[in-house]
């Protein structure tokens, strides 16, 4: 079995390799022949194990030779005989014994133990007295609390529990801090003989802790801490009035209810770099023919032509057929049209400046958005385009559907009709608007080198997220156990 808790001043607990567990306690470092461990398959599964050489430890990740672990380290991560899996093997500490203990009565989870420690103030070298021993759940945080010189006195009306939780406790490390006697307190009290006026704190797990109150009070010194445990809330109110006769100050009640979190990973959007070149390039298609030129157009992207222009009035007559299809399409025409709402939204913070100059072609109106040079519209056809900031100036951010799949596409996957006026041509991605897309990628990639370097700030479009974890409380929290009553004793 574990050797007993060190139970020594710093010095020892200082010792090389030990394993500390809180209160200047530490076990030996390495596991040997009879040690209690835990062995730790997942957190909702794992099991009190002791090692003997001669056996192994089955599950379903494998079959494990015990002799293999003797001599390891706690912690330690061992496989199974045929490498299916593997776990861990722990120091049995007072919270990993809670969730693995064999249940002969009702216990206290951490929530609870960890109030009751809390609230008694205990701290190394206290002496507790506690009552309803049970499954030691509480006994074993106890000891863990006031090691390495206090002392957890446990009474259990119980013959058998009260054995059997002696037994734990020893090969748990802590038979040197905690002993069991087999003692009803409701019929005779803790003995005065033996504890009067000694303790530090009283933990009462009793059917009937109101009828102890008085003999608890004898044996704590002043300013000792008084707790108890009741599932009713009459077994509160008769409690307190004791305390209150007995001379107890501070009284007042807690209940522990616990509430986990739920985590969550919530996938959004992602924003890749073609999709934030198109929504910082508007796309512009042209095709040939003479007098007349076909127009598509995305949902979210529409074209903007300038006064004079048969394109122009070609996108107002393939917005009012959309319109009646179910498209959303926004149909706008005229002189002095400028980009909308939508775009702007899709523009992801970027700088964009449109400058409008004359079109070059025979028939062209002015586009707007097209840099120096680069855009085209108007009778002949060809796109233009917006020029990002901080883009080469003699590239053209004219942006297309680079997937032709989608082209011609609305929001909802309408086909969308096409409008032509003297003759057809095919509607296209034109050499400036696959200039536009690769330009724009260029910028994105040229802002995240310098935002990395550390040159500039990122841009709110450089650092696309995909994805995000948030936590938020459980709507249910754990079901009630009981009620814990704390009183401190005046004088």
């Amino acid at each position: 079995m574990i050797k007993s808790l060190v139970v020594a001043a710093a010095a020892d607990c200082g010792q090389a390799g030990a394993v500390a567990l809180g209160g200047g306690a530490v076990y030996a470092p390495t596991i040997a022949n009879g040690d209690l461990v835990i062995a730790y398959e997942t957190p909702l599964s794992m099991k009190a194990v002791t090692v003997d050489v001669k056996s192994r430890y089955d599950n379903r990740f494998g079959s494990f030779v015990m002799k293999d672990w003797v001599g390891l380290p706690f912690g330690s991560k061992v496989h199974g005989k045929e490498g299916k899996g593997w776990l861990h093997l722990l120091v049995p500490t007072p919270e990993l014994w809670t969730l693995v203990l064999k249940h002969r009565t009702q216990i206290l989870y951490i929530a609870d133990i960890s109030m009751v420690c809390l609230n008694l103030e205990l701290k190394p070298g206290s002496i507790v007295l506690e009552s309803g021993t049970g499954s030691a759940s509480l006994t074993h945080s106890l000891g863990r609390c006031v090691a390495p010189h206090g002392r957890v006195h446990s009474y259990e009306f119980h013959l058998e529990r009260s054995d059997e939780a002696r037994k734990e406790l020893i090969a748990s490390g802590l038979g040197s801090v905690c002993d069991v006697t087999h003692r009803d307190i409701m019929k005779g009290g803790f003995p005065l003989e033996r504890h009067e006026g000694r303790a530090d704190a009283v933990f009462l797990d009793l059917p009937g802790p109101h009828e102890v109150v008085a003999n608890a009070a004898a044996c704590l010194r002043p300013n000792g801490r008084f707790c108890s445990f009741s599932p009713c809330i009459e077994q509160i109110q008769r409690t307190a009035e004791q305390l209150a006769k007995n001379g107890f100050t501070d009284i007042g009640m807690i209940e522990v209810l616990l509430r986990e979190y739920d985590v969550h990973t919530e996938k959004l959007a992602v924003v890749t770099d073609e999709v934030l070149a198109r929504s910082l390039a508007p796309q512009q298609h042209g095709g040939g023919g003479g007098a007349g030129r076909q127009q598509q157009q995305r949902g979210g992207a529409p074209n903007r032509h300038g006064a004079g222009s048969k394109g122009g009035k070609a996108d107002a007559a393939a917005a009012q057929e959309d319109a009646g299809e179910g498209g959303e399409a926004d149909a706008a025409a005229g002189e002095g049209a400028t980009v909308d709402a939508a775009m702007e939204e899709a523009e992801a913070g970027a700088a964009v400046e449109a400058a409008a100059e004359p079109a070059e072609a025979a028939g062209g109106g002015a586009v707007e958005g097209a840099p120096g040079g680069a855009g085209e519209a108007g009778g002949s056809g060809g796109g233009g385009c917006v020029e990002v900031e901080g883009a080469p100036a003699a590239a053209s951010a004219a942006a297309a559907a680079a997937d032709g799949a989608a082209a011609g596409y609305g929001e909802r996957g309408v086909k969308r009709k096409k409008t032509a006026e003297g003759g057809g041509g095919s509607g296209g991605l034109s050499a400036a608007a696959a200039a536009g897309v690769a330009a724009a990628l260029a910028t994105i990639a040229a802002a995240r080198a310098a935002a990395a370097s550390g040159a500039v700030a990122a841009p709110a479009w450089a650092a696309p997220v995909e994805s995000a974890v948030t936590s938020r409380p459980h709507v249910d929290a754990k079901g009630h156990t009981g009620y814990l009553l704390f009183a401190r004793k005046f004088v």
